[in-house]
């Protein structure tokens, strides 16, 4: 049967139904995992469509085409991590590859971009994405990749894509957009003249911290054509098995973050009024200095916050000591609530000088926001900043 109908689709319902049905085989409703790693050829130089699981298999195709499609793409590479599908950006970069990053980039993005750049694989340049002088400046000179982050990790800084990818473009740079903290269910770089989406799946696509996983989203076949060819070239395409615990964590997507972003909303305005609480850095609240941007830009604020204590490192301490509910462990996304210090856990991996040149302070916190009742987590919070001395 056709799934014509699926072409005027809203991407929540796009989402659960690609793939759907795919089994002419046996008719089953979701697709099977094909956990083989070859295939046989029919007769002699009688290839079929898949020969060897790295360089292709079905399962890691279907979930490649939803990608691409919430994104807006032309196709998707599925890689075994986010910094995997970065890291292959570097892999056929033009003439000078010189690449502009921000400043206040995931830490385990800066040490990727630093070890590549002490190879001599890329010249590095970071930048304030959010100062447009200091990003015009560091394009004047030819420059193959312009990475944007926003909102930015941890401190959810907005850049208004749309200039920044024009700007980009009139320098002739290729512009690639980390998509990772609002998932395509909330943001489409892509609208807005992004080349490239990078995604970590692990967080929201997965959204159930139980699998690794990355996609690099293209915008012409010929871009898909030579990332697909590059990810088995390196050996970096994610594993069936991987592909469809992605496939069947992204299918539930929308309602999650729907639910996620509702709690955030009310834990941003609890801490926003809290007095052990500096500052508040959330989009959804209107103290923030790009809250009418993320009105426009976005479809949601999302479920990614941080906050500073007015009480420093000490205070934090204090907190990670008494709180409960909140799970103390890296990444994000999942259905479950964690906190995380930037400065000594996600964005270790920097320096004293960059994670000041960042903003990034020993007093701020960042959570993630799971699924659990809003007025729970609340109160968890509360009784954790209760024990501040």
């Amino acid at each position: 049967m056709s799934k014509d109908y699926l072409k005027t689709a809203k991407l929540g319902t796009k989402v659960i139904n690609i793939g759907i049905d795919s089994d002419k085989a046996h008719g089953a409703v979701m697709p099977p995992i094909y956990l083989t790693t070859n295939y046989t050829f029919e007769g002699l130089g009688q290839k079929r469509t898949y020969d060897y699981a790295r360089s292709g298999n079905p399962t890691r195709e279907i979930i490649a085409e939803v990608i691409a499609e919430l994104e807006g793409g032309v196709g998707a590479v599925m890689v075994a991590s986010g910094l995997a599908a970065l890291d292959l950006l570097w892999q056929d970069l033009p003439g000078n590859r010189r690449v502009v990053v921000p400043h206040d980039c995931y830490g385990g993005t800066q040490r990727l971009l630093n070890a590549r750049h002490k190879q001599g694989l890329i010249d590095l340049v970071y930048v304030d994405q959010g100062d447009d002088a200091a990003v015009t400046a560091a394009l004047s000179e030819p420059t193959a990749l312009l990475l944007l982050e926003t909102p930015s990790n941890p401190l959810m800084r907005l850049i208004d894509l749309k200039k920044l990818i024009d700007l980009g473009h009139k320098a002739g740079a290729k512009v690639a957009v980390d998509n990772t903290f609002l998932s395509p269910a909330l943001q489409n770089p892509i609208k807005f003249g992004a080349d490239f989406v990078v995604h970590s799946t692990t967080k929201y696509i997965n959204g159930h911290s139980d699998v690794i996983g990355g996609a690099l989203v293209c915008t012409t076949p010929e871009d898909v054509a030579t990332y697909r060819w590059w990810a088995n070239c390196v050996g970096a395409t994610a594993a069936p098995f991987d592909s469809y615990m992605t496939l069947r964590g992204v299918r539930t997507l929308f309602v999650r973050i729907r639910q996620q972003q509702q709690s955030a909303q009310s834990i941003a305005e609890f801490l926003h009024s809290h007095p052990r609480v500096k500052v508040v850095h959330y989009p959804g609240l209107p103290s923030h200095p790009q809250h009418e941007l993320a009105k426009v830009q976005q479809a949601g604020f999302g479920a990614m916050m941080s906050f500073e204590l007015a009480g420093g490192l000490e205070a934090v301490k204090q907190l990670f000591d008494h709180i409960e509910l909140f799970s103390l462990a890296e990444s994000l996304g999942g259905i479950e609530s964690l906190i995380v210090h930037p400065a000594s856990m996600t964005h270790a991996a920097m320096s004293p000088e960059a994670l000041a040149t960042a903003g990034i302070s020993e007093g701020l916190v960042r959570l993630s926001i799971g699924l659990e009742d809003a007025a729970d987590l609340i109160a968890a919070l509360d009784r954790g900043l209760s024990q501040i001395a």
